[in-house]
């Protein structure tokens, strides 16, 4: 299983150097008692309340990997303070990633009113995600008694793929991606319209997608 290890202080003094490294070798110790194997080590000096930071930027992106499982963090205020907090832990759960924290040597632990607003953030996002599947349901509905054939945009492997190969739209999957839509949030578009697909193969298709894309131009 694989993990980021996630390093942050909030000011560029360079007493803050020792920290920065404290929390890497204590992260690399969380790693190492839970059996993950380090991705990247992403360290940086910013305030937790800012999000337009580089690390965390950086991280925000590489989670989508399917292979990233766990975010490794001295506790969640490394991540960031306030609003940028709740909103940093949003994104990073609804991906499917676990945190790991060295206050609570393993898994983090929210507190209940983090935990709270965190359901409401996800029940609100939810009824969204609702609200675009339907106007989706109803757009692919109308295309086809136009005419749109979604079939005619599977990619085949051949005769000798192997393993039969999930069927899936994937210039739907290529729209939604356009529309901001994390992979997880494809694969449960996906799944809606009777589609059983993981997170996991969605971005495989896409990227596959992708290079077919570029080997064309």
């Amino acid at each position: 299983m694989k993990a980021i290890i996630y390093c942050r202080v909030s000011t560029k003094k360079e007493t803050q150097e020792t920290s920065l490294e404290r929390q890497e070798e204590e992260l690399i110790q969380l790693a190492e008692r839970n059996q993950f194997d380090i991705d990247r080590v992403i360290k940086e000096r910013a305030s937790g309340y800012d999000f337009d930071r580089d690390g965390i930027l950086e991280l925000l992106e590489r989670i989508k990997a399917p292979e990233i499982q766990a975010v490794l963090i001295q506790d969640e205020t490394r991540l960031g303070r306030g609003n940028a907090k709740i909103a940093l832990l949003h994104c990073i759960l609804k991906e499917g990633v676990k945190l790991f924290s060295i206050s609570h040597n393993g898994e983090l632990q929210l507190s209940e009113s983090d935990s709270m607003v965190l359901q409401i953030v996800s029940m609100v996002e939810e009824y969204q995600r609702k609200l675009h599947n339907v106007k989706i349901k109803r757009g692919m509905k109308r295309a086809v008694q136009q005419g749109y054939k979604p079939e005619k945009n599977l990619k085949n492997l051949g005769e000798h793929s192997g393993r039969e190969k999930i069927e899936v739209p994937i210039a739907e999957i290529d729209r939604l991606r356009r529309n901001g839509l994390t992979f997880a949030e494809i694969a449960a578009t996906m799944r809606g319209f009777g589609y059983r697909i993981s997170k996991a193969t969605v971005h495989r298709r896409y990227q596959e997608y992708m290079e077919q894309k570029e080997e064309e131009l």
